[in-house]
């Protein structure tokens, strides 16, 4: 881990609702829609979309699938703010599932259910891209926490993205949140992410020398046909197209309310370190990609109980010793935000494990996928104004 410097490049992006200022928070937490009964998946959004039309508007998405309902914030000036949109968000959300006998759950695969019996969300966009990629798309059902920092100046914005690279893995172990699939314990602590690999134009992005480098493959991708618009860059971290912020999307959607807001708060006090040091002259080493996914392979596979390579000493490190260091990295800037209490949770998390853990733990003592579901359920709805 060593300081170096940078540069970079131009072009305006296309405005989206509302102006992101420095370091403002959005958030948004993709659910399962579950059958309370069953404990299966339920291809039941339209009907809670159609429910929830008044109190979300434009707070509320379909996904590819059915079984899938995205919630996202409004933008937030501070953690505190996005905790309680956080909590209004799922706790309206759940009484409209409640309302239909049904209920939702945060994890970032589900443990049993097959994506053979989930619906596809009808309309042009998903239709699309599953005549582009078929079964791949078909069988990603997947659910993630996406967080937008804001970043008016996009120039700056590309270096911050490029040095936030390194700490992704790091970011992602805390996230840890989807150790089965179709019914089987994989033997990851996230195997959303390993579905999700199967896309194209996914996992952590190259560095970008400036960003009119960025742009110009924009542009490319665009004119070649491989994409129609930038939305399709599905990587790990990237330049909302339409928005002024960096997106994290590297994290597996946690069971916790306390999980989402503390990642937020990292995320957020890394990108105004990164940024600081930049306005000084600075910067965080550039790594290549090959070389931190590694990293991102530790951290599905282990979580938090394995190690990470600390690419500047070439040597393996305890995760939670490096997540300890990242937080000591950043710790002036919590202060700054006044969000000690939020990313002090992370230590919880260290002490007590992450939601693949406790999925874990549920499954080994009672080998029943429908226990870990409920696990899931209870955690999700924990603490929310029901």
């Amino acid at each position: 881990m060593s300081a170096a410097s940078s540069k970079s490049s131009s072009r305006a992006p296309i405005p989206g609702k509302g102006a992101p200022k420095l370091f403002t928070l959005g958030i948004e937490e993709e659910f399962q829609i579950i059958d309370p009964e069953t404990r299966e998946l339920r291809s039941h959004v339209e009907q809670i979309m159609a429910d929830g039309k008044m109190i979300f508007q434009e707070r509320v998405k379909t996904e590819m699938h059915q079984s899938v309902v995205e919630v996202g914030t409004d933008i937030c000036r501070n953690v505190q703010d996005a905790r309680t949109a956080v909590t209004k968000l799922r706790s309206d959300l759940w009484r409209l599932a409640r309302n239909r006998g049904l209920t939702i759950a945060a994890s970032g695969t589900h443990p049993f259910s097959h994506w053979m019996d989930q619906k596809i969300t009808k309309g042009e966009r998903y239709e699309g891209i599953v005549e582009d990629m078929q079964q791949v798309a078909r069988a990603n059902l997947i659910f993630g926490l996406h967080v937008h920092v804001g970043i008016p100046d996009r120039e700056v914005a590309i270096q911050v993205m490029n040095m936030a690279r390194y700490f992704l893995p790091h970011i992602f172990s805390l996230s840890t949140n989807s150790p089965f699939w179709l019914g089987r314990n994989t033997g990851f602590k996230s195997y959303r992410v390993k579905v999700f690999e199967r896309f194209p134009r996914t996992g952590i992005p190259d560095a970008f020398e400036s960003l009119a480098e960025y742009n110009d493959y924009l542009d490319l991708l665009v004119k070649t046909k491989c994409i129609d618009n930038a939305k399709k860059i599905w990587w790990d971290i990237r330049l909302h197209p339409f928005f002024d912020t960096i997106e994290f999307r590297v994290c597996d959607i946690p069971m916790r309310v306390d999980e989402t807001i503390a990642l937020a708060a990292l995320m957020q006090a890394l990108v105004a370190k990164l940024h600081k040091l930049l306005k000084q002259n600075l910067s965080w080493r550039n790594y290549r990609r090959r070389l931190l996914d590694e990293n991102r392979w530790r951290a599905s596979r282990y979580g938090l109980d394995g190690k990470l390579i600390d690419f500047g000493k070439q040597e393996e490190v305890d995760t939670r010793r490096l997540i300890l260091e990242l937080l000591e990295l950043v710790d002036a800037e919590v202060d700054e935000f006044g969000s000690r209490k939020e990313i002090n949770y992370i230590h919880e998390i260290l002490k007590h494990g992450t939601g693949a853990d406790r999925q874990l733990a549920v499954w080994h003592k009672t080998h029943d996928t429908k226990a870990v579901v409920d696990l899931i359920v209870a955690e999700t709805t924990s603490g929310l104004k029901k």
